[in-house]
């Protein structure tokens, strides 16, 4: 047995799932994969489903691993209190998380750092007019802080993207327009500093991956490794680790990718927490590198390891 498995075979630890963000559901799901996985390889360990008062139930926890998605766990909330209470915890910490789920932040930092990112439009002044003779149409109108492509829409229309701004920023706040770049869905998963193989996305019923797509059985095709040239396939995992050191983001993460009609790769986000169903995108990349579930679980679980004195 190695050492790290023993020093956290010592430790009691909490997984943090659920919350309060329109990603609960997943969360909950992530959080009871994750608790299953950890106990079967024998840790000490409970569940906890994240409320404003989690922090009262943290008594006695050596270590946290954090499941959520969305707020407050991949903001930086929890990581703040997390930091303020002394107790260690998995991946990304307060910096890199915020800046996670902001992606107007997020894409001027690949912007910064020569990641490619499909043209968008932001600001307090700028109209819908101005976004759709700017970015043409079909255009996407997004939260700018939200995940599981929870309130996307691709408008085919300025006035179809007139009514998706208004329902959208009624239900989710700041909205930003993107620019639609058809073509292949694909994501790459960062773990411990190293690339993982490129996942590609095939939607089976609908056009857009959309929150349906993602979490509905049987919707969507996924294949690893992704079914792209080899030149353009290393420097989508180029693009992944440097957006992952971009945002500050710490021991593992997901960037997700739109690819053009020539196969060159745009990022559009980077995921702090992403998905940990046992069919979840990372899971299934580590899969391909012959990582179990329970090897993946416990590969997160080390990037604690830092954060103890």
């Amino acid at each position: 047995m190695d050492k790290e498995r023993k020093f956290f075979l010592k430790k009691k630890i909490a997984v943090l799932y659920g919350g309060w963000s329109s990603e609960r559901e997943v969360s909950i799901g992530s959080g009871q994969c994750v608790l299953t996985s950890l106990r079967r390889q024998g840790f000490t360990v409970r569940g906890i489903d994240v409320d404003r008062n989690f922090a009262r139930r943290l008594k006695g926890i050596d270590v946290a691993f954090i499941a959520l998605h969305g707020k407050p766990g991949e903001d930086g909330t929890v990581q703040g209190i997390l930091e303020f209470l002394g107790i260690p915890y998995t991946g990304s910490g307060v910096l890199g998380s915020s800046i996670g789920m902001d992606k107007i932040i997020t894409k001027r930092l690949f912007e910064i750092h020569g990641v490619a990112t499909p043209q968008y439009c932001y600001g307090a002044d700028e109209s819908v007019t101005t976004a759709v003779r700017t970015l043409g149409v079909p255009i996407v109108v997004k939260p700018r802080a939200e995940g599981s492509s929870v309130g996307v829409t691709i408008a085919t229309s300025r006035r179809a993207a007139e009514k998706a701004v208004k329902r959208t920023h009624a239900k989710y706040g700041d909205v930003f327009f993107e620019k639609y770049v058809p073509g292949m869905m694909a994501t790459c998963g960062i773990l411990g500093g190293v690339p993982l193989p490129v996942l590609e996305i095939a939607p089976k019923k609908r056009k857009f991956y959309d929150y349906k797509s993602k979490y509905t059985q049987g919707m969507t095709e996924y294949i690893v490794p992704a079914r792209i040239p080899r030149r353009k396939y290393k420097k989508l995992q180029d693009y992944a680790l440097t957006a992952h050191h971009a945002i500050g983001a710490h021991g593992f993460s997901r960037v997700d990718f739109v690819l053009d009609k020539n196969n060159n790769p745009y990022a559009l986000e980077v995921n702090t927490i992403p998905g940990l169903l046992a069919g979840s995108n990372l899971p299934l990349e580590a899969q391909a590198i012959g990582l179990t579930y329970d090897d993946l679980t416990f590969e997160i679980l080390k990037t604690s390891r830092d954060r103890f004195s």
